[in-house]
């Protein structure tokens, strides 16, 4: 897939993205024990919206910038805000000139004693990692390969968190990488949240992707899946998802709100809204209400 994340950032699938995982960050705060987040393919932490890289695809017009746009439901604006706050706190009102990656927003809802480990093995892109997130004491930056740290790190010592796993998609074989990495960290760490990125061109790789994890035998694997164009064209981004293993208990019902909104909202213009915008269900498990 090549994905060079300086020219995608702040499109529709970090929208998706950033909010269930700002969504998973505003439930570990919940508790005063600390918690420590693994970002294993962390990329650069913060990116120009101005510069000739996000310009020329223009993909955060399609995606943060429609929904700063947007006029939310109050439902939907509270379940956001965790995510919309950061992103408000970087730039001025209606002029949106930088976005923040996985890391950057992790670092805006790290108390005292919750930690972040981020990873990039991408030399240029570790170094801008280290610049952006140097002088927090609560945050340690390391280039290294984030298939190694995904279960190199775990369990941690707070014994609570989540490992983000977020990678680049440039080799043919990361959905199968991807199901392996969380299959070797679940067998340390039972216990933790994972959260699993991935690209959806057509059905095919992530179907396959699913049917893997249902043999894993991990107890409570939620699927959420947000498309934004038919899948006519197996050659683009039509949508992404991400797998949630351990989520927490109330996640699934904010999803349930928050999947038709973003849908409604990022849905491209100039197409045929896809048949199944959105898809919220469970590969294995149900939590307990």
């Amino acid at each position: 897939m090549n994905y060079r994340h300086a020219f995608h950032a702040g499109n529709f699938a970090d929208v998706f993205k950033h909010a269930v995982l700002c969504r998973i960050l505003a439930h570990l705060r919940e508790k005063p024990a600390p918690f420590r987040v693994i970002d294993t393919h962390a990329g650069a932490g913060l990116y120009s919206l101005t510069g000739d890289e996000a310009n020329r695809g223009g993909e955060w017009r399609e995606g943060i910038a429609r929904l700063m746009a947007a006029r939310l439901a109050p439902e939907i604006a509270a379940l956001l805000a965790p995510y919309l706050d950061v992103i408000g706190a970087l730039n001025d009102r209606n002029d949106l000139k930088v976005y923040p990656g996985s890391p950057a927003l992790v670092r805006a809802w790290l108390r005292n004693a919750d930690r972040l480990i981020a990873c990039e093995l991408e030399p240029k892109a570790a170094i801008a990692l280290a610049s952006n997130l140097r002088g927090d004491p609560r945050i340690k930056t390391l280039e290294i390969d984030g298939w190694t740290a995904t279960s190199a790190y775990v369990p941690p010592k707070e014994r609570r968190g989540l490992v983000l796993i977020d990678p680049p998609f440039e080799r043919d074989d990361d959905f199968r990488q991807l199901s392996q990495a969380l299959a070797a960290a679940h067998r340390k760490w039972a216990t933790g949240i994972y959260a699993l990125w991935y690209p959806i061109k057509d059905r095919g790789e992530p179907d396959a992707f699913a049917k893997r994890l249902r043999k894993l035998g991990i107890a409570k694997i939620l699927r959420v899946e947000l498309v934004v164009a038919p899948m006519t064209d197996a050659s683009r981004l039509n949508g992404c998802g991400m797998i949630l293993v351990n989520p927490p208990w109330r996640l699934e019902a904010e999803l349930s709100g928050l999947l038709p909104a973003l849908s409604a909202i990022l849905a491209q213009r100039g197409k045929n809204h896809p048949r199944e915008a959105y898809r919220l269900d469970w590969l294995t498990g149900e939590l307990t209400k």
